[in-house]
């Protein structure tokens, strides 16, 4: 199964104060390396942004009102992440609010039991008692965040999944070709297989090399 990283950014915290999306990214992945599949949309959230959720995100009503509204963009998104694992940061937050917006147009919820994954709820279970902000996430495991002078929910899902891959193996994931059905050798014969042997190089080696560092030498530096 793929999955899906996905953020988004809204005018407020609270759907029971009608708040709406203004921004959703979904970043595709396979094995947690990105397909190049990507969906992202600005929204025009029919509605004020609140002062501190611009603070946040930097996005103005007067810059959204000329953006799609979510209706026109809803079966895009469904289809975008339909059949694939989402991974989110703070799951309840982002569903909460595509659900809310779902519901204005009659179309069938996201279940949050099903294909998701709480990035947030992972972190805590590993680190209690300390903040697992995204900011602080990346701080941890020293991945850039530079970029980041607002929330933006593209570059957020960037950071997730390098987080996410940091919360559960520690390392890039690496496209493998070996043949699962070829048996590994025997220790002591593969420890042999693996021993390094040291070449050394003629004499005539050693005088190519420096003449070739001789001009190398005068290339860079006269």
């Amino acid at each position: 199964m793929k999955e899906v990283i996905l953020d988004t950014e809204t005018t407020g915290l609270s759907i029971s104060e009608d708040h709406r999306i203004v921004e959703i990214a979904c970043i595709e992945t396979e094995n947690l390396l990105p397909t190049k599949k990507v969906f992202y949309k600005l929204i025009n959230p029919e509605r004020s942004i609140s002062e501190d959720a611009f603070k946040i995100h930097g996005y103005s009503s007067e810059v959204l009102k000329k953006e799609k509204k979510f209706k026109e963009i809803a079966d895009e998104l469904l289809e975008f992440i339909s059949g694939k694992k989402l991974i989110i940061h703070n799951a309840p937050f982002d569903i909460s609010f595509l659900n809310h917006e779902l519901k204005k147009i009659n179309k069938k919820t996201i279940n949050i039991d099903e294909n998701i994954i709480d990035s947030l709820e992972l972190a805590r279970s590993k680190f209690p008692g300390t903040s697992n902000s995204l900011d602080n996430l990346c701080k941890r495991f020293n991945i850039d965040i530079s970029k980041r002078s607002k929330h933006n929910a593209l570059i957020d899902c960037e950071l997730l999944r390098e987080v996410y891959i940091n919360l559960t193996g520690g390392k890039e994931p690496t496209l493998t070709f070996q043949d699962p059905n070829i048996q590994v050798e025997k220790s002591e014969k593969f420890n042999k297989r693996l021993a390094k042997y040291v070449i050394k190089p003629t004499t005539a080696e050693i005088e190519n090399h420096k003449i070739f560092l001789k001009k190398e030498f005068k290339k860079n530096y006269f």
